[in-house]
């Protein structure tokens, strides 16, 4: 698996932005994503059409508007076509909504890259990679398919890395970090 001070692989993948006929899909280009300057924030999923994977989609979403105000941009992600990402997004209501795309990595060329691919079914483990704008992995966050991950958490950890300096335990955006 894919580490703190590794690179985090450049990938071309299709995604699904939206549920407007016509405008479902759109194509991600990492490199083309770093020249904006911006962390990235990509969080992995098992499946689409399961239990505990729209609660955190969802709660990502619930949170959109603080990962843009930390210049991040946001990614969900799993080994389901973009296909089947627009299809639950139709069904389901909470996601119908979404303000990040949905990456399919239909080849798991990414997902195996990384190193999160579960070894029977060869799906996505439930992952969070933070890396920073010079694409470098500051934070991987790695759950069992059955826990779904604190998205606070994540937001917690990403101001921290943002400060660049020693933070505490709890430590949260606003208090002061350690100084040595």
């Amino acid at each position: 698996m894919l580490t703190i001070g590794d690179k985090f692989p450049d990938f071309v993948k299709k995604a699904v932005v939206s549920i407007e006929k016509g405008k479902e899909f759109s194509t991600l280009n990492y490199s083309d994503m770093k020249k904006d300057g911006k962390w990235l924030v990509m969080f992995w999923y098992p499946k689409d059409f399961t239990f505990v994977c729209p609660t955190e989609i969802a709660e990502f979403d619930k949170n959109y508007s603080e990962f843009r105000d930390r210049d991040a941009n946001l990614i969900g992600a799993s080994t389901d076509s973009e296909f089947v990402h627009a299809a639950w997004r139709r069904d389901h209501e909470d996601l119908k909504g979404l303000r990040f795309p949905l990456l399919a990595d239909t080849s798991k060329s990414l997902a195996e890259a990384l190193g999160i691919l579960e070894k029977d079914e060869k799906i996505a483990f439930r992952a969070t990679f933070i890396a920073d704008p010079e694409g470098i992995i500051r934070f991987v966050s790695v759950h069992d398919l059955s826990v779904g991950r604190n998205v606070k958490e994540v937001l917690r950890t990403l101001d921290a890395l943002q400060t660049d300096e020693l933070c505490p335990c709890n430590w949260e955006k606003g208090q002061d970090t350690l100084h040595v």
